[in-house]
């Protein structure tokens, strides 16, 4: 799950994936892998995502990095003495990937926002290999942004799975006309259109978000990679895990 900026409703619309996932008789977790803005180790985005999923899973696989100043989080890690590693942020998603047959992991900012030295969200986004949610927010601007970041995805050889507009400007001049000239552009279904609120509602986003399309993309990952057990000592291949269907409940 990533967004064309911060603040354009990643974590709503996160949220209401994991209700549409569970509402449909799936086991389904939500990551944070980093976060910050946090207050007395919590963070108001992963305490949304834990509400969301139906599965219980420790805090430090939810969000292995939690920083408390709400700035980029290169700046937080330096300043904390940390070091934001991939690899750990992978471990944790094995570890929510082995619990759920669902797990939704919410990116923080944008596409590529840096974690430290030679790490970014866009190379995180790669080592997990999953298929990508884009969230716009549709605001004056954002047409620039969603294109260059749905090229940003394609040029990491990810696959966007599908884009939600989240009307964040209530007073946007001709948003449905810029809503239409994205449709024709990115090449991807649009999932939602989310109208301005502002007291948003996950439950309700998450009946009009067309879930099936997302079923039938990971069903279909599932069955294109679900041979590589035996090639991989380790077990299943990321795709394969992060939306796993148990034996006795396909997809």
């Amino acid at each position: 799950m990533t967004g064309t900026d911060t603040g354009v409703g990643k974590t709503l619309v996160a949220c209401s994936l994991l209700r549409a996932f569970a509402a449909r008789g799936m086991t389904a977790a939500g990551m944070k892998p980093v976060a910050t803005g946090t207050a007395h180790g919590t963070t108001g985005d992963v305490e949304q995502l834990v509400a969301a999923s139906n599965v219980t899973a420790p805090r430090e696989e939810v969000n292995p990095y939690s920083f408390a100043p709400p700035i980029a989080p290169h700046i937080a890690a330096q300043q904390a003495g940390v070091r934001i590693e991939l690899e750990r942020i992978e471990r944790a998603f094995h570890a929510l990937a082995a619990r759920a047959q669902v797990v939704v992991v919410e990116g923080i900012g944008g596409f590529n926002v840096p974690l430290g030295p030679g790490a970014d969200t866009a190379q995180l986004a790669a080592s997990l290999a999953l298929p990508v949610v884009l969230v716009v927010g549709m605001r004056l601007g954002c047409l620039n942004h969603a294109l260059l970041t749905a090229e940003a995805i394609a040029a990491r050889g990810l696959e966007l799975a599908g884009w939600v507009a989240n009307h964040i400007d209530p007073d946007m001049v001709a948003a449905t006309e810029n809503v239409q000239a994205l449709e024709q552009r990115i090449r991807a279904p649009l999932l939602a259109r989310i109208a301005h609120a502002t007291i948003p509602d996950p439950g309700l986003v998450a009946s009009q978000l067309e879930v099936a399309h997302l079923m039938r993309l990971f069903a279909a990952k599932r069955d294109l990679h679900g041979d590589r057990r035996a090639l991989n000592g380790r077990g299943r291949s990321v795709r394969t895990r992060a939306i796993k269907s148990a034996r006795k409940r396909p997809i």
